[in-house]
């Protein structure tokens, strides 16, 4: 089977695919584009005009859950629950890691402290929803690593960096999120999910777009 993912450098959506796919050690190949310029060719294939975009021996799939699942199914060990209401319950919070990627996105491109603060609340307000099912096991905790495992460390790490970036936007976790956090960040699969210069070009990338936390008005 030849998998080829095509990506935007940053996107944290194909990181959760490449965190799933270091974590099984399955040879794939890699391609990014510029999604402000990208390729004739992307639009033919991608019927959403988004990444991630998997081609699976010249067929494609999209959606980062969907190739997610497909990715756990082809290859083994299975990270998903047998118990059909568990699976469903990790699919659910996968999405919930979908939204949380999306408000985290906005406070980073926050144009203002203000409009900072208030997405920062939001954030936190959301990762509040994770302390029952991380205190009641649901994830499998640190021996098993699942697909909402995958889904969430991007999250975690972009806000890490984004904390190092600026203090004032630096979350604070839950005590069982908060472990989560750093159990994810030291894993080799999700270290070498990202190119060697991700945090420089995370940083550009916000410079560029006129984020506020990394202006001249809040360093």
């Amino acid at each position: 089977m030849i998998i080829k993912l095509v990506s935007f450098l940053l996107c944290p959506y194909v990181q959760r695919s490449v965190i799933l796919l270091e974590k099984k050690q399955i040879q794939y190949q890699i391609e990014y584009i510029d999604l402000e310029q990208p390729p004739a060719w992307f639009h033919q294939l991608s019927p959403m005009g988004k990444v991630p975009l998997m081609l699976v021996d010249g067929e494609v799939l999209f959606e980062s859950a969907v190739i997610l699942e497909f990715l756990d199914e082809s290859f083994l060990p299975s990270l998903q629950p047998q118990d059909n209401l568990k699976r469903a319950q990790h699919k659910a919070w996968i999405e919930l890691g979908s939204s949380l990627l999306v408000a985290q996105h906005g406070m980073a491109m926050a144009p203002d402290v203000e409009t900072m603060d208030e997405r920062k609340r939001h954030l936190e307000a959301g990762l509040l929803h994770l302390l029952p099912p991380l205190e009641q096991g649901l994830f499998g905790g640190p021996a098993h690593f699942s697909l909402v495992d995958a889904a969430f460390a991007p999250l975690f790490m972009r806000l890490d960096l984004l904390a190092g970036m600026n203090p004032l936007v630096r979350i604070d976790y839950p005590g069982p999120v908060a472990e989560w956090a750093e159990r994810l960040s030291s894993l080799p699969c999700v270290n070498g999910s990202v190119v060697e210069d991700f945090n420089e070009q995370f940083r550009r990338y916000l410079e560029k777009k006129g984020a506020w936390l990394v202006s001249a008005n809040a360093l």
